[in-house]
């Protein structure tokens, strides 16, 4: 595959220690040059101590693309596990440092970005216009669509840091992650606050999807809270891949900020195939954001090791997503899939908003409004990597799904094990645990720690070969 930090695209590189970064008397955030694009070199001991502003400017970044990039902006201000409001990112997002190409300073620099996306059904885009970037002391300056922050000039960076305060200061409990609104309201839609910036044409080996939060880019992985509501019974879901679809899409576990990109095998974009009768997915497919299934833990019940991804989710409701879109979802229950040796729990899931959700509360009631999906999605998991060569998948507990109880006790777990992660109580591997959120985690950062991302691009698909079209037939696959 070849480089993609040469598309303009963030490659990962290794690095040594960790570089301590002050950031302010609440939190000690630290960045790894593992976890930046090259250049950034982890400096030494004697500039540990320097400030913010110094730190930035030791860490200079060419810009992507001609000319620097001004931050967009978003709607809404949702509040993280940490306690951490976005809004205050956002109004941090928008300014820059360091021309397009000098390297002298680093900001958020987020690259111009286009009017609010229309195409159905993602929400709209609300991206800034490109700004010539400056020192953290540049004035504030961003065209948004419905942006709660409005334009402000400041003077100086206290006058800057004393903005991000006060967001802060307002900030709810870190113990209640974010503002929740009732499902009950056809307007309740927490993930308005969530647009995409999409990089690349889809069915493309450059193809990212990013997510923002008001203007700033977060992780799908580590900055998107679990738990939509306080009581922990509605959560949040990341969608990859919509309902009916080939293109295997899935949050780049490796890369800085954890882009969704299509799954490559061999040098070659990942397709599943169609086996009868089905086409593509039966659901909508994804993952619970700050959950994570650990290879090194072997399930007592299971008896094998987790896959090392976030906890698999298909969410089961009459809306196709998209890629992208953040759900807010209610658990219903689980399948044990042993993929390769590998636990892979399969959650299932229905949309609080959908028509069915106040009649679907725990498994059973899936096979009673449902009838047929749950054996359908059994069937589903068992044979569609045979056109592939691969032999049949098993599953644990001889292919039940679990109830709803025994489902919410497998999402504890995984989000245990990935607080593990996060806070450096578990070595991560090739994961880049690059955050804007987690006080508690070592690889935190602010956005002007990171690099610029690439304009918003609404291109279209790259056309895929007819043979994915094809169908299967799988003997035995319906007994």
């Amino acid at each position: 595959m070849p480089s993609l930090s040469s598309r303009g695209l963030w490659k990962l590189q290794s690095a040594p220690k960790p570089y301590p970064l002050k950031v302010s008397q609440r939190s000690l955030a630290s960045v790894t040059a593992r976890q930046l694009p090259s250049p950034i070199q982890a400096p030494s001991r004697a500039n540990q101590s320097r400030t913010l502003a110094a730190n930035t400017k030791l860490m200079g970044l060419p810009a992507c693309g001609a000319g620097a990039r001004a931050g967009g902006s978003g709607s809404g201000s949702a509040v993280n596990r940490a306690g951490f409001s976005t809004s205050a990112m956002a109004a941090a997002a928008r300014s820059g440092a360091g021309p397009a190409s000098s390297g002298a300073g680093i900001g958020i620099g987020m690259g111009a970005g286009p009017a609010p996306v229309s195409a159905p059904p993602p929400p709209s885009t609300a991206l800034a216009s490109s700004a010539t970037a400056r020192t953290t002391s540049q004035a504030l300056s961003a065209r948004a669509n419905n942006s709660q922050i409005s334009s402000s000039s400041f003077s100086s960076s206290s006058q800057r840091t004393a903005q991000i305060a006060r967001h802060l200061s307002t900030a709810s409990s870190p113990s209640h992650p974010t503002p929740y609104l009732s499902p009950a309201s056809p307007t309740a839609d927490m993930a308005s606050t969530y647009t995409l910036r999409k990089i690349g044409a889809p069915h493309t080996l450059e193809h990212r999807v990013y997510i923002e939060q008001d203007g700033v880019p977060v992780s799908p992985f580590h900055d998107i809270p679990l738990y939509a509501n306080k009581e922990q019974t509605i959560l949040n879901m990341i969608v990859e891949i919509p309902r009916w679809t080939n293109a295997k899409q899935e949050i780049s576990k490796d890369e800085l900020l954890n882009p969704i990109k299509q799954d490559i095998k061999k040098g070659k974009l990942r397709f599943v195939r169609n086996c009868f009768p089905h086409k593509g997915y039966l659901w909508n497919y994804g993952a619970f954001p700050q959950t994570w299934e650990d290879p090194n833990v072997i399930h007592p019940e299971t008896k094998a090791k987790g896959d090392n991804d976030p906890l698999d989710v298909c969410e089961i409701g009459e809306l196709v997503g998209y890629t992208g879109q953040v759900k807010q979802v209610k658990v219903l229950g689980v399948m044990a899939l042993l993929d390769e040796e590998e636990t892979d729990w399969k959650v299932i899931v229905i949309d609080v908003n959908d028509p069915l959700a106040p009649k679907l509360n725990d498994v059973e009631d899936v096979e009673r409004h449902l009838p047929g999906l749950l054996r359908a999605t059994n069937e589903w998991f068992r044979i569609y990597k045979i056109p592939d060569g691969k032999p049949e998948n098993q599953f644990a507990f001889t292919g039940e799904c679990k109830n709803k109880k025994y489902a919410m006790d497998v999402v504890r777990e995984a989000a245990e094990a990935w607080d593990r992660l996060i806070t450096g109580k578990t070595q991560p591997g090739g994961i880049s645990t690059t955050n804007l959120t987690v006080a508690e985690s070592q690889s935190r950062v602010t956005p002007d720690q990171l690099p610029p991302l690439p304009a918003h691009q609404e291109l279209p698909a790259e056309k895929i070969d007819a043979s994915i079209d094809k169908w299967f037939f799988i003997s035995g696959a319906a007994s």
